[in-house]
């Protein structure tokens, strides 16, 4: 190793998304058991967020999906998931990279995640899924934040 530090901040965050790609894979495949149900907030600004010209308009920044009661068509990759959700009586299809997350929460369990959308992840796909083609937000404070299960990223930050 030629750094002369290790980049926990990218190791924590990639674990995470991973957390939340495991999630997304078990949904996909059984569905979502019992009362549980996800927020995902992510950057609407990512260059590879594919949402409809009318929602990122109206969400310049960010936007918080919810997947419960009426979700179709949900492929999870290595990079992104894939979903069709229905925005007033239409039927979307989205495509949400998890470099692009800035918040996962099951309010079923009372389980979050916070993204720090400063640490950048590469992630590499390792398989082409049928999903449609490429079409901040945490607080920088110096404070610890640990409320309600949800771990903040800042926690694991080098310190300036």
């Amino acid at each position: 190793m030629t750094d002369s530090i290790i980049q926990y901040d990218e190791m924590v965050q990639s674990a995470l998304i991973g957390v939340v790609r495991d999630i997304l894979i078990d949904t996909a495949e059984n569905g979502l058991p019992g009362d549980h149900h996800f927020y995902i907030t992510f950057q609407t600004t990512h260059p590879d967020v594919v949402i409809p010209k009318y929602l990122k308009e109206r969400y310049e920044e960010d936007m918080t999906i919810v997947l419960q009661n009426q979700f179709w068509d949900l492929k999870v990759s290595d990079a992104y998931f894939g979903i069709s959700l229905s925005f007033n009586r239409n039927k979307e299809h989205l495509r949400i990279p998890f470099d692009s997350l800035l918040g996962f929460f099951d309010p079923s369990v009372d389980f979050g995640l916070h993204f720090n959308s400063e640490v950048e992840t590469t992630i590499e796909v390792a398989d082409t899924e049928e999903l449609p083609p490429k079409q901040e937000d945490l607080d920088t404070g110096e404070e610890v934040v640990e409320k309600d299960n949800i771990v903040a990223l800042d926690n694991f930050r080098k310190k300036k």
